[in-house]
């Protein structure tokens, strides 16, 4: 969901092979790597180094760029215009129409920080509530800000939340290259429709994915392990709601539009 890329997702078991919307690049289904997990916990202390708390009437460009028009991957549907992005009652909200422009039977719409603000490693968080529509696919994801430069997968891509139509299954997930393109992922149950914290920790040593504190997937990244150079460098943030496509299936329930995903805050924090 962003714009650069091709996502395409297959559910196997808590294994998910999905693709990644950034424009210009294409996902291919090819292998999945696990990555060994690093269970050991210890203490952290964070520093807020970047926030918006969508306090106000509008969104704050200064912090984000709307992305615009098809971006032509996952078989998606939508058409993502600024139009589908407003903030109220301290709240983001990302809203999906059945509406047809620009070939497209849906708009919806999609933020990013890049050139704007990034970072390499933090715990980077979002309170989000989510649709429960057939249909559907909302996303908040980093990807490797040198995409431009390297494509897609080698720039990486870190998923901190994808849920996908009616399902209280959310996903977080890692891309990247070795010497092809391979995968990490997992899943957690919770309540997506409504308010939860998702949030990944990343270090040196790995990657962490959390539902209101609780762990429920780690990567390892330790020294580069499987080729993991991508997740020591400098990642963006992206939100979007996705319409369709190859995760969600193309069953879209319009009855039950227009619908909205709402985002309270979006924190991100240096771990020392």
């Amino acid at each position: 969901m962003r714009k650069l890329p091709n996502h395409l997702k297959k559910m196997a078991g808590t294994m998910l092979l999905f693709t990644v919307l950034v424009s210009a690049c294409k996902k291919t289904e090819k292998q999945e790597t696990s990555v060994p997990a690093d269970e050991t916990a210890t203490p952290r202390a964070l520093t807020l180094v970047w926030q918006d708390e969508f306090d106000g009437t509008s969104l704050n460009t200064s912090k984000w760029n709307y992305e615009n028009g098809n971006l032509g991957v996952n078989n998606e549907k939508q058409y993502y215009q600024s139009s589908n992005v407003s903030v109220s009652g301290g709240n983001l909200i990302i809203t999906a129409r059945k509406q047809t422009v620009g070939g497209q039977p849906y708009t919806s719409g999609r933020i990013n920080t890049n050139g704007k603000f990034s970072i390499k490693y933090g715990r980077i968080e979002a309170r989000m509530k989510l649709p429960m529509v057939q249909g559907t696919w909302p996303a908040f994801w980093m990807l490797g800000s040198n995409i431009g430069t390297v494509g897609w997968p080698k720039c990486g891509e870190i998923d901190i939340m994808e849920h996908v139509n009616t399902s209280n299954s959310v996903l977080g997930t890692i891309h990247w290259d070795n010497n092809g393109y391979v995968y990490y992922s997992n899943n957690t149950n919770t309540t997506p429709g409504n308010y939860h914290v998702y949030a990944v920790e990343w270090t040196s040593l790995g990657i962490r994915w959390y539902v209101d504190g609780n762990l429920y997937a780690t990567a390892n990244t330790t020294n580069n392990i499987n080729g993991t150079d991508e997740f020591h460098k400098q990642f963006f943030i992206i939100l979007n709601m996705a319409m369709g496509g190859n995760l969600a299936g193309q069953t879209i329930n319009d009855a039950a539009l227009p619908t909205s995903m709402s985002v309270d805050y979006v924190r991100v924090y240096n771990i020392t």
